[in-house]
């Protein structure tokens, strides 16, 4: 078998709609579209949910409950196994570091380390927020937790 003897499976390969290329080919004069009307004009669609000018359902129903999406707090998560395996001994890890790493990217409110991991090597950290079982075994190395309490702003919906 050589390349030139190839060939995609039977049905596999689909000739393309040619639209308005005459009456015999079957898809000529409006073709597909049907007779005028918004839909048979270009860029005649309409978004989802639009029912014609009535009061459209998502509208006309009651609001609620609570999202919290607004408000919740978004942490760039970092386990210790990531640190052990980028960073020496004896560094200062901060976001900016975390960051120029790629360990973390976006937007983000903060910087929290979790427990997944072994930890042989002393770090000293400044983040937002630590867990429980990572803060035992970076204190069980040898290293130091500082956390940084930033001002929180309350992010409102106007």
């Amino acid at each position: 078998m050589r390349l030139h003897d190839l060939k995609p499976n039977p049905g596999a390969k689909h000739r393309r709609k040619r639209l308005g290329c005459g009456e015999s080919s079957g898809h000529g004069k409006t073709s597909g579209k049907g007779h005028k009307g918004q839909k048979a004009r270009s860029g005649g669609s309409i978004r989802p949910g639009f029912e014609g000018g009535q009061m459209p359902l998502i509208r006309r129903l009651p609001k609620r409950g609570f999202n919290n999406v607004n408000y919740k707090t978004a942490y760039g998560i970092v386990n210790l196994d990531d640190l052990e395996k980028r960073f020496d001994d004896g560094v200062a890890i901060n976001e900016k570091l975390l960051r120029g790493a790629g360990v973390i990217r976006g937007t983000l409110d903060g910087v929290k380390v979790l427990g997944r991991g072994e930890v042989k090597k002393k770090f000293h950290l400044e983040v937002d927020s630590i867990s429980a079982s990572a803060k035992e075994k970076i204190e069980k190395a040898g290293g130091t937790i500082t956390l940084i309490s930033k001002k929180v702003e309350v992010k409102r919906k106007k």
